[in-house]
């Protein structure tokens, strides 16, 4: 099977969000909710030297995520029906078909992807614009990325496949093997840091 992923070079991003807007958009997505997030992270503060003098060792820095399409998902695995399940490409889809909403698969989940609608009654998540994939395109995220901070395609023709993404505030990549990869920023931390803090929560909620 081949498996598709995404790759983050977050050297490259600005946090500006189109991303994020440009998947609401194209999926018509109701406002309180996204299949993408970007994550704000903070640290650092004021710190005081013997001669009462301060300096500023603040930093921050962004991460881009939506579904990580793992090898071990974890909303798989707690699906009661089969619903969320691997597509051949290793996509996490839903058959909304067999779906009942119970949401399992959101509680489950490390990374927020999965997201139950009451209105349509069944479970909705980023499935890689398969639609798009199909016709040779990429995922609407990709395409509207200024900064060209996001690649996605079988993991074998990204540009790097060698560390998954295991920074702040996403837990550690043993949990559910994610098909997320990334270049990471000077800034960034690792996995459990408590050097860092998510600023937006919020949002991204």
């Amino acid at each position: 099977m081949t498996q598709y992923g995404f790759f983050y070079d977050a050297s490259r991003c600005t946090g500006c969000r189109t991303c994020e807007l440009a998947c609401k958009d194209y999926n018509n997505l109701p406002v309180e909710f996204s299949y993408r997030h970007v994550y704000e992270m903070e640290g650092g503060g004021w710190q005081q030297d013997e001669a009462g003098q301060w300096t500023c060792d603040t930093f921050t820095y962004y991460l881009s995520i939506s579904c990580q399409h793992c090898d071990n998902p974890a909303c798989t695995r707690a699906c009661p029906t089969g619903a969320m399940h691997k597509d051949e490409n290793g996509i996490v889809s839903v058959d909304v078909t067999k779906c009942i909403g119970c949401g399992y698969c959101a509680m489950a989940c490390p990374y927020n992807a999965p997201h139950v609608s009451r209105e349509a009654g069944h479970s909705m998540k980023c499935d890689g614009c398969k639609d798009r994939v199909a016709q040779g395109l990429q995922p609407i995220c990709v395409e509207s990325c200024s900064g060209r901070a996001l690649f996605f395609g079988p993991i074998d023709e990204l540009p790097n496949t060698e560390e998954r993404a295991e920074v702040a505030p996403l837990p550690t990549v043993d949990y559910t093997q994610p098909n997320l990869y990334i270049k990471q920023c000077p800034n960034m931390r690792p996995s459990g840091s408590t050097e860092v803090h998510l600023s937006n929560l919020v949002e991204v909620n």
